[in-house]
């Protein structure tokens, strides 16, 4: 089975305001995901799928929290699949491992950020490299996502 690839590139509204509602969309499709981030944004991220909205919250845990794989989103640091996710975060640069066992692949990067968007132009080129077909999607003024053909 093919793996969807998409890069997400953030530069109107930061990854706290767009992950929850890229989350909302696997869920509303009673998928599962595992967002992966760097060990030092977990904590924010977790905050921020508890709070993002006052009426409602992203049900989530932190890999390591225990009975990972009952939560549709798990949150980590490190390249697994606890919950058998079909839906894969990479974020705040982190490298894109192995995407087998996952149909779609969500690369999301900060646009103001000269290292995550180093990290993601070197792995766009990986994923090419490796016969992916990545689509780029770009915000628009509004934060709403527009694909943009490259």
């Amino acid at each position: 089975m093919s793996v969807a690839v998409s890069f997400y590139h953030l530069t109107r509204i930061p990854l706290e305001k767009a992950l929850p509602k890229l989350l909302e969309k696997v869920l509303a499709r009673k998928g599962h995901a595992v967002v992966i981030a760097p060990p030092e944004k977990l904590k924010t991220l977790d905050d921020t799928l508890w709070t993002y909205h006052p009426n409602s919250f992203l049900p989530h845990g932190i890999m390591g929290d225990g009975r990972e794989e009952d939560h549709p989103i798990c949150l980590t640091d490190k390249i697994e699949n606890p919950n058998e996710a079909e839906f894969l975060f990479i974020t705040g640069g982190c490298d894109v491992p192995d995407l087998k066992g996952f149909t779609h692949c969500l690369y999301v990067f900060d646009g103001h950020n000269e290292s995550e968007l180093a990290a993601a132009r070197t792995a766009w080129k990986s994923l090419i490299s490796k016969e992916y077909t990545p689509k780029y999607w770009q915000q628009k003024e509004d934060g709403s996502w527009e694909e943009k053909i490259l």
